[in-house]
């Protein structure tokens, strides 16, 4: 099967191909193949963005979120084209779909037997001891139709993260295109905010937390293997989901 889009930040075209194949899931381009693991992580700026070499893919995070969800992660590699995995619609759910069918394989969860915190300013992201995953995230954004908003899973199961889209303002448009940043960003894949209000129409209540949680479910992926435990994100980023992924990555044990 395969998927072709627009990547988000670069513009440019793009496609991924699924094949089944032996050991841990990988992607393959440029004739190299390149892990989804923490380690590989070479930039965070608005997206996740892996690199070897020469070669970068740059917004790897909903689809290692459908992967997640799904509990693959083992038994295929990712061909793909285009420095960037193409946006979609801007959320997992077109991700989903393209890996049904696909058996969920893997390592057993790793029990988390102690914490670890990651924290900058008034953000941080904390694993702790469980009994089963959970995921709670929480945002605040200084803007009347976002403010404080919280997702926990569960109760609400992780498939219903799928939908939610990226989100931007408004006001930021020009200058991230000015650097080179949301070249492919449109209506149709992105919800976005204007100073006090909606250009466009969400998908459901609290959209920007279910994506935010989305996020640092794509980002976990990068530890390599599922984790038992809490999870808390609080007014989190991709660097601090990628810096707990590292942790995890280096002490598999913790």
């Amino acid at each position: 099967m395969m998927v072709r889009g627009t990547g988000l930040h670069s513009g440019e075209p793009g496609t991924v191909r699924f094949h089944p194949a032996e050991g841990p899931v990988r992607f393959w381009l440029g004739g190299l193949e390149l892990r989804p693991l923490a380690s590989s992580v070479v930039d965070t700026a608005r997206c996740t963005v892996l690199g070897r070499d020469n070669l970068r893919l740059m917004t790897v995070e909903h689809l290692l979120a459908a992967l997640f969800i799904r509990g693959i992660w083992e038994g295929l590699v990712i061909e793909v084209t285009g420095p960037e995995i193409p946006i979609l619609d801007g959320s997992a759910q077109e991700w989903l779909a393209a890996l049904e069918g696909i058996p969920a394989l893997g390592p057993e969860a790793v029990r988390l037997s102690g914490a670890v915190r990651v924290e900058e300013g008034r953000s941080s992201v904390l694993a702790q001891p469980g009994e089963q995953f959970a995921l709670t995230t929480t945002i605040l954004f200084p803007h009347p139709r976002i403010g404080y908003q919280q997702v926990q899973c569960p109760p609400t199961p992780l498939e219903a993260l799928a939908p939610a889209r990226t989100f931007g303002f408004l006001h930021e448009v020009e200058a991230l295109r000015a650097q080179g940043l949301i070249q492919g960003a449109s209506l149709e894949n992105a919800l976005v905010f204007s100073e006090y209000g909606l250009v466009n129409t969400p998908r459901m209540l609290h959209e920007p937390v279910y994506h935010k949680a989305l996020d640092f479910l794509g980002d976990l992926y990068l530890a390599g293997r599922p984790y038992q435990g809490q999870f808390v994100a609080h007014r989190a980023s991709h660097r601090l989901h990628v810096e707990l992924a590292r942790l995890l990555e280096a002490t598999p044990s913790l």
